[in-house]
């Protein structure tokens, strides 16, 4: 029972005038995960016809992105993922023509292969390799989301879609091809499919939370959504239905009423502890209430005086809020001003070479120059530099001498250094 690849130009000369039929597959979509083949009535029509079985040295056309089975009493008996036209020949052994197919394809043939003797009932099925786009999905209920940002557990819906790919045929066949079907499309598997997505939908955005990404991140992430997505349904849907996740797309995330509440009350307190903006909002609100008054159809003076009025109760504390702004901006330019001088301003025991480069060590880290010892600095016999009396490391006195160490590190007993010709300091 196995198939023999039938040369391309037989399909149109004598050859193709002794084949019983040709069975293609019946209305297949983009939607259509699998479909049962059904044989072409001869004679020009090439109308599809209404038997189903294929006998041997029947003719079976392949179309690209499909896999098609050859089924006996159920049971699968050879396969083609190649393109093409197969003459059905039951006393050979199975062709498996694998495809672009992993090997894991054929350890799935050792699992479900039938090897019994040829019934009058055989049949074949197709099924679809290509990606399937546009499923839907929405959360039922809010998924709990704890934000590090916000410090604060939200609650959000998602909705969008995804898509799928059946990554093993055969494993998908015994899944979900129970006998007497004809066909399976993505929509008649949707509930049982979605359901399962939302479970794992939910345990990935769980762990975004884990990773600490922003909430309101979640829309730009689509790629490693998938990811997580293809990790968590690895097991349930490619090791045990040969589906896997292809892309997951978020068109919308929508907040519960609470958690728009949180959000909000967390961004105004952000915009309001900058002093600007707060003695912005201050100024504005006066601006306003006179706007108002001078617009007052009971009359202007009226509400100038209800202003004024107004203005006196309120304008110490109108006052005071103002002040406070404004010592807040000013402690924040301090602030600024200080971080720049302090960017500006030199390391403690900086010094710069004689080729430019300021540095903080004892050598220099463009040329490798020794530091110079410093003005009026004296070497003590322990081989300590110093510029006291007294020596830093063993607190012996300075020599009378009248040694003296010049900026070039020269020790000098004279009115002159000896390396460089300085004058004492």
């Amino acid at each position: 029972m196995g198939l023999i690849q039938a040369a391309v130009g037989s399909v149109g000369g004598a050859l193709a005038d002794s084949w019983k039929e040709v069975i293609e597959p019946a209305d297949m979509s983009d939607g259509t995960l699998l479909v049962k083949g059904v044989a072409a009535r001869k004679g020009g029509s090439n109308t599809k016809g209404s038997d189903d079985y294929v006998s041997n040295g029947s003719v079976i056309h392949v179309y690209p992105n499909t896999l098609m089975l050859l089924i006996d009493g159920g049971k699968i008996v050879d396969y083609s993922a190649e393109e093409g036209y197969y003459t059905v020949n039951n006393s050979s052994a199975p062709s498996l023509f694998n495809g672009d197919f992993k090997d894991s394809l054929l350890d799935t043939w050792k699992r479900l292969q039938f090897g019994g003797v040829p019934s009058a009932k055989q049949m074949v099925y197709y099924i679809n390799t290509a990606e399937i786009k546009g499923i839907k999905f929405g959360t039922r209920n809010p998924v709990q989301y704890f934000d590090n940002f916000y410090n604060a557990e939200l609650f959000l819906r998602a909705h969008g879609t995804y898509s799928i790919k059946i990554a093993d045929p055969l494993k998908f066949f015994a899944e979900f091809a129970p006998k007497g079907t004809t066909s399976i499309t993505a929509k008649s598997l949707n509930e049982q499919l979605t359901d399962e997505f939302m479970d794992a939908l939910q345990s990935a955005i769980n762990q975004m939370s884990a990773d600490g990404v922003r909430v309101s991140m979640i829309t730009s992430k689509s790629r490693e959504l998938s990811k997580y997505m293809s990790k968590t349904l690895d097991e349930d849907w490619t090791e045990l239905r040969g589906i896997e996740v292809c892309s997951v797309g978020i068109a919308s995330i929508s907040y519960d009423d609470e958690s728009k509440e949180l959000i909000n009350m967390r961004n105004k307190g952000a915009m309001m502890s900058d002093a600007t903006i707060r003695e912005g909002y201050v100024q504005s609100n006066i601006a306003e209430g006179l706007n108002a008054a001078g617009s007052n159809t009971a009359g202007a003076g009226n509400a100038f005086m209800g202003v004024g009025m107004g203005m006196n109760m309120a304008g110490g504390f109108m006052n005071t809020a103002s002040q406070t702004n404004a010592m807040q901006m000013q402690m924040q330019q301090q602030q600024m001003q200080q971080q720049q001088m302090n960017q500006q301003a030199p390391a403690a025991g900086a010094w710069t070479c004689s080729c430019g480069t300021q540095n903080t060590g004892n050598f220099c880290n463009n040329c490798g120059s020794k530091k110079p010892a410093p003005a009026g600095s004296w070497t003590c016999s322990c081989g300590q530099v110093n510029t006291g009396n007294f020596c830093n490391n063993c607190g012996s006195k300075k020599p009378d001498n009248g040694s003296w160490t010049c900026s070039c590190g020269q020790v000098n007993t004279g009115n002159f250094c000896n390396n460089c010709g300085s004058k004492k300091p």
